[in-house]
């Protein structure tokens, strides 16, 4: 059975409370239920973990080698400035999706850069909690292009 974790950084543990004009009114429990649900009718398995904690997320991250099949992260606002979760990201050989819940190349400016892009094999951003979904089909699928070896 294939396995994939999904990682959610800072501040997404308030979804449904925070910004809900931005990130929606779904709250991080019904997104990772509906990822578990999409995942059980795909014969495949999810597995969840959110923290605001910088090094809770790379700990993770290097303790999926060997366990999980791909990676989706949503970094939160580590995407901006992470180097060592990008480090992360880029030690393990597994496949990775970067997620946005609102279209960040639409917001401030400083959203729109991502030390994380350069080390995953694509991003999704915009599309809400659908996302997430996206982003689990394409490593099911076996997401073809991104960097070299991911």
């Amino acid at each position: 059975m294939r396995r994939f974790l999904v990682l959610h950084g800072p501040n997404l543990g308030a979804l449904g409370l925070r910004e809900p004009e931005i990130y929606g009114r779904r709250t991080l429990n019904e997104i990772d239920e509906d990822l578990r649900a999409w995942a059980r009718d795909h014969g495949c398995h999810v597995d969840s973990f959110q923290s605001n904690w910088e090094g809770a997320l790379i700990d993770r991250i290097h303790q999926a080698r060997d366990q999980y099949d791909g990676i989706v992260i949503n970094p939160g606002a580590l995407t901006h400035y992470s180097i060592a979760l990008r480090d992360a990201l880029a030690a393990v050989p597994i496949p990775a999706v970067e997620v946005h819940l609102s279209n960040v190349h639409a917001r401030e400016s400083f959203r729109r850069r991502s030390v994380i892009s350069p080390v995953v094999k694509g991003v999704i951003a915009g599309l809400g909690a659908v996302g997430y979904r996206l982003a689990l089909e394409a490593l099911l699928d076996g997401c073809e292009g991104g960097r070299e070896g991911a």
